[in-house]
């Protein structure tokens, strides 16, 4: 098993895009630049070994596959959870501070369908302001 680190940006619009779009993808010194960018952009950086893994075999363009609805959107919640946690002065709580989320395979709730899911997730994410990494 690789241990060399891995990195995927999305960007997600919901007036123009079906799912999440990759805009980045990259292992080793290219995975650093990614996460390099969005901490220093403040875009929130969810640390994820086997969803970073699925995800780095997308071509950069392509929309998240339906598969993975469900790891995306319980990304998203973590990440906005986390969000509002920082906003409404709570103390973030994540093991690993407020930029990591908590960790893969926690799933709030009952098990939803990834349509369902990514509904859900859509409505929330449109409250939020999102900023894409600019391609180089």
């Amino acid at each position: 098993m690789s241990k060399e680190k891995k990195a995927v940006a999305l960007k997600y619009n919901l007036e123009q895009d079906l799912a999440p779009v990759v805009i980045a993808s990259g292992y080793g010194a290219v995975a650093e630049r990614i996460i390099n960018i969005a901490e220093e952009r403040g875009i929130p950086v969810y640390r994820d070994d086997s969803a970073a893994s699925m995800m780095c075999m997308l071509e950069v363009g392509a929309n998240i596959p339906e598969e993975l609805y469900q790891v995306v959107a319980t990304i998203y919640v973590q990440i906005l959870e986390t969000a509002n946690k920082i906003k409404t002065g709570g103390s973030g709580g994540s093991e690993g501070g407020p930029k990591t989320g908590a960790q893969a395979g926690s799933k709030a709730g009952p098990a939803k369908s990834p349509a369902d899911a990514l509904q859900e997730e859509k409505a929330a994410i449109k409250e939020s302001a999102h900023e894409e990494i600019p391609s180089s």
